[in-house]
């Protein structure tokens, strides 16, 4: 079945995906240091970052459906299955830590000019070919511990929206408040210099 392509989709996808870009970049994400860094306890800038965006988005979309801009069926929730979640994740962790990059940060210091991240996304083609290929055998595994169907938090907490967003808020700033205090303890978030240096040389 071809589906209608929607133009207007793709400019609004394609320009999100340059400012995100862009924002990265300036973030220090297109450096390796910083995610590793994040995984020694010792800049916890990418934690700050990813977790502001999760709140934001959330109060948005909350916003969009209370203001009739978006229904809550136009949005897809996935099933969940918790086996593959943990398996996925610490897979992933793994990649994120080996390597210093995700896929959209090695996408952002591939644009400018590290060539390590060319190594990282290859290798993320290669493993995402051998994953499609042995998906099938893995069914089993895959498909275990089975969540409910398209269940939210407030769904599954049985509590109002609002309520689980304000515990996202007050999770953050208890985050950050943490991060700080760790930070302090610690060598202190990365310097500019040490976000521009190779990862070799830390």
């Amino acid at each position: 079945m071809n589906l209608p392509i929607n133009d207007g989709g793709l400019a609004s996808g394609l320009l999100c995906g340059v400012l995100f870009g862009y924002v990265l970049e300036n973030a220090g994400f297109g450096s390796p240091c910083k995610l590793t860094a994040q995984f020694q306890l010792r800049d916890w800038s990418v934690f700050k970052v990813m977790f502001t965006a999760i709140v934001v988005a959330a109060i948005g979309l909350f916003a969009c459906e209370a203001g009739g801009m978006l229904k809550p069926d136009d949005v897809f929730i996935p099933t969940t299955y918790f086996w593959a979640t943990l398996l996925g994740g610490a897979l992933i962790g793994v990649g994120f830590s080996a390597g210093g990059y995700c896929p959209g940060t090695s996408v952002v210091a591939l644009a400018s000019g590290r060539l390590d991240a060319l190594v990282f996304m290859l290798g993320l083609l290669v493993g995402t070919g051998g994953f499609a290929e042995v998906y099938t055998s893995l069914g089993g595994l895959l498909e275990a511990g089975k969540g409910p169907d398209s269940q939210t938090l407030p769904e599954l907490l049985g509590v109002p929206e609002p309520v689980v967003l304000a515990g996202m808020v007050m999770a953050a700033i208890g985050g950050f408040a943490l991060s700080k205090r760790l930070e302090r303890r610690g060598k202190g978030p990365l310097s500019a210099e040490e976000t521009l240096s190779s990862p070799d040389n830390n």
